[in-house]
């Protein structure tokens, strides 16, 4: 018992030099000692151990410096891409010496198709991004809201009313005028209806285009049902989107159009990363969601309508562009999303033209050959829809 006494005295004078919180423990515990010991010895090992690297993260659109090298990459690989394609649509095939006068005239007369490319793949890419938005819904496009159903309506039936002369009574700067007034208008009454009222639904508006789109699509199949073979010849070409049905007359109607829709787009970036959050979280975060999603959808309204009274329609088109411009963007920030979009819908036009003029000299077969491309890739996205 005596040799026991100094051992335990030691302990309690060690345990609170240890730990001053530590409950005092019983004069006769032997493992008081040790317990004291323990962090004693392990505070050096912690000091010692070094400090795990933190990775810094962001709260823009690149979260990381490794990605924001990599966005800046890929757009400039975009861009050097459709500096490539355009240039070569100018100059490939020009029989004239590069730089000389008539290089210059027969590339001006080439500029008007190019000119239209550009607005094509920025109505259509800033047209489906943004309706993909205010949807929550990425593996629909505006074209469900019945634009090319009415625009082969409007075909059909001129030429069903004219004959083959309605082809070219729809051309010019005032058919063409009212063709983008027929669809806006078209548009803007779904919106006011389905979206102003009381009951408002995104669902149910949707639902009223596919079926609004597929009444005008079987009044175009009857009247096309009563043409005559030559009058159908040339309805069907008109039925195809392609660059070649653009009339340059047209153009200073469309670019003002199209230059405001996609500014107002652009300029509301940060908004449409907002809306993309739902309609409760737009809302707690003090935003007018239901004015939002009007807005974008009219001034997306307006670049598909002159798309698609432009050139014709490209149901899948914008759905490819939209897909891979997230693929290649790797980020849902629409103020990188929108010109990724745009870049990639400009190497995909100009780029497909390019090559099916140059190599497989079949121009015509652009169009089919991209909605076949849009349309195994909107099965692929369907498939693998849970992974998105």
């Amino acid at each position: 018992m005596a040799e026991l006494a100094p051992a335990s005295a030691d302990a309690r004078a060690a345990a609170p030099a240890a730990d001053p919180s530590a409950r005092p423990r019983p004069s006769g515990s032997r493992a008081a000692a040790p317990l004291a010991a323990a962090p004693r010895a392990a505070a050096p090992r912690a000091a010692d151990a070094p400090a795990a690297p933190r990775r810094r993260l962001g709260s823009g659109a690149f979260p990381s410096p490794r990605s924001r090298r990599r966005g800046v990459l890929v757009i400039a690989a975009l861009v050097v891409a459709a500096l490539v394609f355009g240039f070569g649509y100018l100059a490939l095939d020009n029989p004239m010496p590069l730089g000389s006068e008539g290089f210059w005239i027969i590339a001006k007369l080439r500029v008007t198709t190019l000119v239209v490319m550009v607005l094509v793949a920025f109505c259509q890419a800033l047209g489906t991004v943004a309706f993909q938005t205010v949807t929550a819904n990425r593996i629909i496009t505006p074209s469900i809201m019945g634009f090319e159903s009415l625009y082969r309506a409007i075909q059909t039936t001129a030429v069903y009313m004219l004959g083959v002369a309605g082809v070219t009574a729809l051309q010019g700067t005032a058919q063409f005028v009212l063709q983008v007034a027929a669809m806006m208008g078209l548009s803007a009454l779904l919106y006011g209806w389905l979206l102003s009222g009381r009951y408002a639904n995104m669902q149910i508006m949707l639902l009223i285009g596919i079926v609004l789109g597929g009444g005008l699509g079987a009044v175009s199949t009857f009247l096309q049902r009563m043409l005559t073979p030559s009058e159908f010849d040339v309805l069907t070409a008109r039925m195809f989107g392609s660059v070649a049905n653009a009339d340059p007359s047209q153009l200073p109607v469309a670019i003002p159009l199209v230059v405001v829709a996609g500014a107002v787009l652009l300029l509301r970036s940060r908004r449409l990363n907002v809306v993309a959050l739902g309609r409760e979280q737009a809302t707690n975060l003090g935003l007018d969601h239901r004015r939002e999603t009007i807005l974008v959808l009219l001034m997306v309204s307006v670049l598909m309508a002159v798309s698609t009274a432009m050139i014709g329609p490209m149901t899948f088109f914008g759905f490819l562009v939209a897909t891979l411009a997230y693929q290649i963007a790797d980020t849902h920030d629409h103020r990188v999303v929108l010109p990724v979009a745009f870049l990639t819908a400009f190497v995909v036009l100009s780029g497909g033209y390019f090559v099916m003029k140059n190599v497989f000299y079949a121009q015509g077969l652009v169009s089919i050959i991209i909605e076949l491309v849009g349309g195994v890739v909107f099965l692929a996205v369907i498939l693998r829809k849970g992974r998105l």
